[in-house]
């Protein structure tokens, strides 16, 4: 008991250091994503690369990442310094990607009449910037706050201790503290870790549902559009509907009309040639080649630092790789599908019904929050009888199913509940009035009106299943003596060659996926997002009524 209570106050102080790194990424990521989400839709050149490096950064899991850190941060700047600038950038891998594209995504699906009637009031860049865009970026960047959170402290055990090769490295924070004590065997000492941090989870879970309902009544299209009696047109207000006449009346004096809306794509509407519109072009092209031609440079310095012998050996094992990477993409589809049932159905339970969501929600969110490196050992070991009794020869791939779903389920169910949450009450008072069944309402309004939400979440969870993946492939010793290891994953092959120094191998392995992620992001992810954002944008609709 005294040990207990000595450990308090450095578990404190360890997890407010681990949750000021969380939220310091959070902010970084929130402020770039809305400057590169402006330049995407103001640029198609810029757009194209932005999002297919982001589709493959956000695939690659934390571990890949760790050369990078190991030469430029911890060798280059070295020191404390040094460790704590890796750990902050290993954070920022694991937080960044799916804010980044939940504000592309919003960007991308603002209503044509808000563009239109902000290029009617010749807004100029921060005018739209403040008074269009990012206004209307706050509901989905507040679905995607909850799993943000979620993922960097599911990783912080990762950031915060970390090796290449034989080195190893760490900063004070409430990963490496715990990660130590269950090393140690003192378990008490990481099961009141975990509680300590379940009361911050908690209490920054409940600030996040606060958050998210007051960012969807005030920037949700679902209330009164005002228009200022001097003519001025106010955004934020204007990002409210309300469903009686006179209201559209004034809506149709400064709109455009349904014809002529119906004369311009979305697509022609954003790659008008405005003159003012140039310079972002420009400044597209411009960072996208620039963005090429450092590929194209550490590209050919990789190519002529690896021996010809080297190179022979892994061509030669592509077919194997290929294989791996295929085993993978079952696993990842498995742990896809299984997330979003879950999102469906306990995701339109919970948003319809707020007494049972007050406390669900909280519960999910600092479920999801518990770094699994940390807890997984001691899970592991309690249930290592049962489900081998179960399983038999599959247990360790269920194993790795599980630590898969409960790296990544949250994201597309966080997204799909905030998108129930966030539709207009027209649609609700539609279903009522036509007395639809469960699966109607989700076959012809929720799951098409929530379509850009479960795109974005479904592509988030897809690329960060990899880094659960990453975590149970390859884990030796888990706990008393038991290894966790996977016979055939591309996954397991890069923590391997990562953990024993081989950074060749564990470089072309990443270097085949990256190929296959932008094939992937191409054909799937952006497909998806343009086919959400022509046909599915729940807020047009009303407009159209």
């Amino acid at each position: 008991m005294n040990e207990l209570i000595s450990l308090f106050p450095t578990l404190v102080l360890a997890s407010l250091a681990s949750i000021g790194r969380v939220w310091l990424t959070i902010l970084a990521s929130i402020i770039s994503g809305w400057f590169l989400a402006w330049a995407s839709i103001k640029s198609k050149v810029f757009e194209n690369t932005y999002i297919s490096l982001s589709e493959v950064f956000e695939s690659v899991p934390v571990f890949s990442f760790l050369p990078i850190v190991f030469i430029f941060f911890v060798y280059d700047i070295g020191g404390s310094l040094g460790i704590e600038l890796a750990v902050l950038f290993l954070v920022f891998t694991a937080t960044v990607w799916n804010i980044w594209m939940g504000i592309y995504q919003a960007f991308k699906t603002v209503p044509h009449d808000l563009v239109e009637v902000s290029e009617n009031y010749k807004f100029g860049f921060w005018g739209k910037m403040l008074k269009l865009y990012v206004p209307y970026s706050i509901p989905r960047i507040s679905s995607e706050l909850m799993s943000s959170f979620s993922d960097g402290l599911f990783y912080i055990t990762v950031s915060e201790v970390f090796s290449v090769g034989t080195k190893n490295f760490e900063v004070f924070g409430i990963g490496s503290v715990i990660a130590n004590l269950t090393q140690e065997g003192n378990y008490l000492g990481a099961l009141e870790g975990l509680a300590i941090l379940g009361v911050f989870v908690a209490i920054i879970t409940y600030l996040l549902r606060e958050f998210a309902k007051y960012s969807v009544s005030k920037y949700g299209l679902d209330t009164e559009m005002r228009v200022s009696k001097k003519g001025r047109l106010n955004i934020r207000g204007s990002l409210r509907l309300t469903n009686s006449l006179p209201t559209f009346t004034k809506i149709a004096r400064v709109f455009p009309t349904v014809d002529k809306l119906r004369r311009y794509s979305y697509e022609d509407y954003y790659e008008e040639p405005h003159k003012r519109d140039r310079l972002w072009k420009i400044i597209g092209v411009s960072v996208g080649i620039l963005l090429l031609g450092l590929i194209i440079y550490g590209a050919i310095g990789i190519i002529l630092s690896v021996s010809v012998t080297e190179w022979h050996h892994l061509i030669a094992s592509i077919p194997e790789d290929l294989i791996a990477i295929g085993v993978d993409y079952i696993r990842v589809g498995i742990i896809t599908g299984v997330s979003f049932l879950l999102a469906v159905f306990l995701g339109y339970y919970l948003a319809t019904h707020e007494k049972v969501e007050k406390v669900a929600i909280p519960v999910i969110q600092a479920f999801a929050a518990f770094p699994a490196p940390a807890y997984f050992p001691l899970l592991f070991l309690a249930t290592i009888g049962i489900f081998r009794a179960i399983f038999g020869p599959f247990t360790n791939e269920f194993y790795v199913l599980l630590i898969g779903f409960i790296s990544t389920f949250y994201y597309v169910f966080y997204s799909f509940w905030l998108g129930v949450k966030n539709m207009p009450t027209q649609y609700w008072e539609i279903m009522k009035n036509y007395q639809l069944s469960f699966l109607d309402k989700m076959r012809k309004i929720i799951i098409p009106a929530t379509l850009p939400y479960i795109v974005t979440g479904l592509s988030s969870t897809i690329n960060s299943a990899w880094g659960g993946l990453a975590i149970a492939e390859y884990w030796p010793d888990i706990v008393n003596g038991y290894n966790l290891y996977v016979r055939t994953g591309m996954m397991k092959d890069i923590v391997y060659y990562t953990n024993v120094g081989d950074i060749a191998d564990a470089a072309w392995l990443s270097f085949l996926f990256g190929i296959i992620v932008v094939i992937y992001s191409i054909l799937f992810t952006r497909k998806l997002m343009d086919l959400s954002r022509q046909k599915y944008i729940a807020e047009e609709g009303i407009y159209l009524a």
